[in-house]
């Protein structure tokens, strides 16, 4: 006889399983979709701009010239061993037009993602070993150094791919260091992972490193002593080759000192000081963490080790700081994402994505890589294996998902609400690079002089026709009166930013449920605006021919050649429909609304939008339709964000609930997962007993029936 049980388990699991095998077939179809973009972004160039780098290391018209020096012009970088071994290799793939070389390179990239999954620290659950691969390959393709590497006919991808191979499990000391040693003979610096193997006790593997090293070099030096003396002794290991030090594209340790000024004697004594103290403090880690078993890490630590203390560290030598996302960090459940999202973040995006163009913030976006490796190699304290809280990170209180409601909604209505406040770090990047790729999006918006003053003709007849065509009579009584004038010139300026964000950070500090709520809507509505601008580019009034509109703030310009300084630079002019300024304001008032039952509080909040919708007509950037507009995209923000999620948890949270170890707390990271200990299950068991209206010894009931401190009954955690 069928057990109902087992029987029940299989139903929940088979779909479980199903979606799985859904979600890894469209990662994977990702992972296509991006390897081909990318080969099709390089092979789509002429033939003379494809593969720049290529050019240095062919002779003229494909051919080598007898004793052509490699560093004849000081832009060829790679080793004279390089130079010596793959040069057949590139003559052949540039006389195929690139082809070869282009698909080789995404081989190599494919086989680092493979080999970088596999040296995940176990235990891994059969969920996460799925993901594995396809996730690191969709990093890699993304990333600055391997879309540089792509792009410029680079080979550094190879020696990391040796080095990995090298520290795989079943990978004996003589293959292991054979491998090393090749890979430091393409790349110094990579030297340095033969004093990680010696320092992890494998000392044999290290001594084959470093011996296939000297011969590699040595036989590089026999059959080009002019180029191997050029490279080693007049250039120091490659020091001054390719492009100025000082570039931001160098991200090592000489590059930041030339960039903060230093020069002569002092620049290399200092820089020879501090990468000895990073190699000393970096390699120890390394080992620290090989001994644990986490070899992935040991070995991306010690890559971030080269970048710092090679005398140049270029663009497309970086991708070992993209594998120390892989690095645990965190006790918390809530912060375990913190440190690989930086990482990813600072190796996909440009600086400017990350900081904003302020002078003395800016050092810190040009030399975000390198802050990342030193980070990694010196300070960022990962966790071991040992800890506890490697697989199972304390569980962060959240309220039950939301009831369902009307037929399947909300859609994610198994998904938590937390009752604590996101990681302020992380909240911050994300924010950051959320309003980047905004404005790019909007500035990348079309832009059309011709399309843009046909939309606005077409709204202005729109509201001829319903008879609210108020902005020409109100603009012009604005620019007549001059402290009018002024003051809304002021609050467009100024209240669109300031207010939005004060009502943000109040509500991170004192009631971060609502702060999750608000700011996910807030989100939902500005893409939808975005949407908005790629639909219809519109010309605000100020911009429209003919109608006697005055600018405001900019006062008479020519249309023919609308110049606004900065502000053409930053932002798309035809980018009206929605207006956001009104839509954020009534953002705000909705807010207000929620975070107060005050009276005045509320009426300020609703005056706002108003306001601000009185201020976009006088100034004569938007029209009233463009007002409707962006009430339109607020109100779909919070219905999507409702649709998908449900009821806010916070009349759960302000209620007191007590907290509730989170059901997924105990998968790791990585998608493992073990049972909670016997501590974890009394804290779970002790909270739900001091729930109000619980038995001692029994437990709660799953909706947390009881009353509040008013004595109304509290609902359920899903509902507000």
């Amino acid at each position: 006889m069928a057990n109902p049980e087992s029987n029940g388990l299989r139903a929940i699991a088979e779909p479980a399983a199903s979606r799985t095998v859904l979600a890894v077939g469209a990662l994977w179809l990702v992972v296509a979709l991006l390897a081909a973009r990318q080969a099709a972004a390089v092979l789509r160039l002429p033939p003379r701009r494809r593969l720049a780098d290529l050019e240095t290391w062919i002779g003229e018209n494909g051919v080598l010239r007898a004793g052509q020096p490699l560093y004849g012009d000081g832009s060829f970088t790679g080793t004279p061993f390089a130079g010596l071994v793959l040069k057949p290799f590139t003559r052949a793939a540039e006389q195929a037009l690139g082809v070869g070389w282009t698909f080789g390179t995404l081989l190599l990239v494919v086989a680092t993602g493979l080999v970088t999954a596999r040296l995940l620290p176990g235990p891994l659950s059969r969920r996460a070993a799925l993901f594995a691969a396809p996730v690191a390959l969709v990093l890699l393709v993304v990333s600055v150094p391997v879309r540089n590497t792509f792009t410029l006919g680079q080979t550094s991808v190879l020696p990391v791919l040796l080095v990995l191979t090298a520290f795989l499990p079943r990978c004996s000391a003589r293959v292991s260091g054979a491998l090393t040693g090749i890979a430091a003979a393409l790349q110094p610096a990579v030297l340095l992972f033969a004093v990680l193997l010696w320092a992890a006790g494998r000392r044999r593997a290290a001594a084959t490193a470093a011996g296939t090293f000297a011969a590699c070099s040595a036989l590089a030096w026999a059959a080009s002593p002019d180029d191997s003396w050029t490279y080693w002794l007049r250039h120091a290991a490659g020091a001054g080759l390719g492009g100025p030090p000082d570039s931001p594209a160098n991200q090592s340790l000489h590059g930041l000192l030339l960039r903060l000024g230093a020069q002569g004697p002092l620049e290399i004594a200092l820089f020879l000081v501090l990468a000895a103290a990073v190699a000393v403090a970096g390699l120890r880690r390394a080992a620290r963490y090989a001994a644990d078993g986490q070899w992935l890490l040991a070995v991306a630590l010690a890559g971030c080790v080269a970048v710092a203390v090679s005398p140049t560290a270029w663009q497309h030598q970086q991708l070992w700081i993209l594998l120390a996302a892989v690095g645990r960090v965190g006790r918390r459940r809530a912060d375990r994402l913190v440190w690989p999202a930086v990482v990813v973040l600072v190796m996909t995006l440009h600086r400017d994505a990350l900081v904003p163009k302020i002078e003395w913030i800016g050092l810190i976006g040009e030399n975000a890589p390198l802050l990342a490796a030193l980070a990694a190699a010196c300070a960022v304290p990962f966790l071991t294996r040992a800890e506890p809280e490697w697989l199972r990170p304390r569980p962060a209180p959240h309220a039950s998902p939301a009831a369902a409601g009307a037929g399947r909604l909300p859609l994610l209505r198994s998904w938590p609400q937390p009752l604590t406040r996101p990681n302020l770090l992380l909240e911050l990047l994300l924010i950051r690079v959320g309003y980047w790729a905004y404005s790019w999006v909007r500035g990348q918006a079309p832009d059309g002089r011709w399309l843009a003053e046909h939309h606005g003709w077409q709204i202005l007849e729109i509201e001829a026709a319903l008879r609210i065509d108020v902005e020409l009579w109100f603009n012009l009584l604005v620019a007549r009166t001059g402290w009018l004038e002024s003051a809304m010139n002021f609050a467009y300026s100024a209240f669109h930013f300031l207010v939005p964000l004060s009502l943000l950070g109040f509500m991170y500090l004192r009631r971060p449920v609502l702060y999750r709520w608000g700011r996910t809507s807030l989100a939902f509505a500005t893409l939808l605006a975005l949407i908005g601008f790629w639909m219809y580019p519109l010309a605000p009034p100020r911009l429209m021919p003919g109608l006697g509109f005055v600018d405001t703030a900019h006062g008479p310009q020519d249309l023919d050649h609308p110049d606004f300084g900065a502000l053409t630079g930053i932002s798309n002019q035809y980018a009206a429909m929605p207006s956001l300024h009104v839509g954020w304001s009534l953002w705000c008032a909705v807010v207000v609304w929620r975070l107060t039952p005050a009276l005045w509080p509320r009426v300020l909040g609703v005056l706002y939008p108003v306001l601000t919708t009185v201020v976009i007509v006088g100034t004569a950037n938007h029209y009233l339709l463009d007002a409707a507009g962006g009430v339109v995209v607020v109100a779909a923000g919070f219905g999507v964000r409702h649709l998908l999620i449900g009821r806010t948890a916070e009349q759960a949270g302000a209620a007191g609930i007590p907290e509730l170890p989170d059901p997924a707390g105990a998968a790791d990271g990585a998608g493992g997962a073990d049972a909670a200990t016997g501590t974890d299950a009394d804290a779970e068991r002790a909270a739900r007993e001091r729930r109000p209206g619980a038995v001692p010894g029994r437990g709660a009931e799953p909706e947390l029936a009881g009353r509040t401190a008013s004595g109304e009954k509290a609902g359920a955690p899903g509902e507000s």
